[in-house]
């Protein structure tokens, strides 16, 4: 009988401290810097979550080690719901990576959503000779050149790698920036001339004529650039890849307070403003109920796992 009073009061003391989330501003840690798809959706849903829930979301920027270091400190943080982590699809890709990420992708944290997600894109600067994807394979697969992701491991990077390295078998450098912000300017200043990133980060240079696409990786093309082909078109099937944007929790959070953090997000996405925000940048909603968001956080988990050893891909 003492057993059972204890088991009932734990549960009635987690559901009244669930039923009070939030009573304190929330802090969501970017993983990466201003200016990529994890940044810019973590200040549009932000203001969104802070209305929904009724405290202030606060967003900071945590960079380092290719997202590594926000989500080791974001694991080893109180399980309460009040520290929150914003980061890409790097965030199944790096135990795969990296020797020692610092955390294991299924047991030390908990997925509250994949908020969006977006193609990427096979680009090079307005200057660069290529006008067309096999045009840019002749360049690369004769001269020594080199390519600029937002960072190693980051699903641009191995879809880079997997391009120009393992389909041409190119002898091309990897440039791995700090983020989308700085992989851009590195291709505005054409050092290095060709990049592979997502779509958010290059799409204004894009339509400004500075950038020119030549290949998207999503199953069809994109509305917001109708005439550049798929890879799949192109003849590259198997590479249906995407850069996408989850929000994750430590290990442990309360099923109530995740659950409450969940339905947040899929009321924000309901805005038609985000909406319209999300599509102009070329990001596809994919928010999903929690326990389809586990099961695809794990199947990427695997998915990249397989890509990180097919391509050699390693840390620069």
């Amino acid at each position: 009988m003492k057993a059972i009073l204890r088991i009932l009061l734990v549960f009635l003391v987690g559901s009244a401290f669930a039923q009070s989330y939030p009573s304190k501003p929330i802090r969501l840690a970017v993983a990466f810097p201003p200016g990529g798809p994890v940044d810019i959706i973590a200040r549009l849903v932000g203001p969104k979550l802070s209305e929904i829930l009724g405290q202030q979301v606060v967003v900071e920027n945590k960079v380092g080690a290719s997202g590594n270091i926000a989500t080791g400190e974001v694991a080893k943080s109180a399980p309460d719901g009040y520290t929150l982590l914003a980061h890409s699809s790097a965030y199944v890709v790096n135990p795969s990576l990296f020797r020692n990420a610092g955390y294991d992708p299924i047991k030390d944290l908990t997925p509250i959503a994949v908020v969006a997600q977006q193609a990427n894109i096979i680009l090079v600067n307005a200057s660069f000779p290529a006008k067309t994807l096999e045009e840019l394979r002749k360049e690369v697969t004769t001269r020594k050149l080199a390519f600029a992701s937002p960072g190693t491991g980051t699903t641009p990077h191995l879809t880079g790698v997997n391009l120009f390295q393992v389909r041409w078998k190119a002898d091309i450098t990897h440039v791995p920036f700090k983020g989308a912000g700085p992989a851009v300017a590195g291709l505005l200043s054409g050092e290095p001339p060709i990049g592979c990133m997502a779509g958010s980060g290059p799409m204004s240079n894009i339509k400004a004529g500075k950038f020119r696409a030549l290949a998207v990786s999503s199953a069809k093309r994109l509305p917001q650039l109708p005439e550049v082909p798929t890879l799949n078109e192109l003849g590259y099937s198997g590479m249906e890849d995407y850069t996408w944007v989850g929000i994750f929790a430590p290990a442990g959070t309360p099923r109530d307070i995740a659950q409450k953090l969940n339905d947040a997000v899929l009321k924000a996405l309901q805005a038609p403003d985000l909406r319209q925000r999300l599509d102009g940048l070329a990001f596809e909603p994919t928010a999903a109920p929690l326990k389809e968001t586990a099961d695809y956080v794990s199947a990427e988990v695997a998915k990249w796992g397989r890509v990180v050893k097919e391509t050699g891909a390693t840390v620069d």
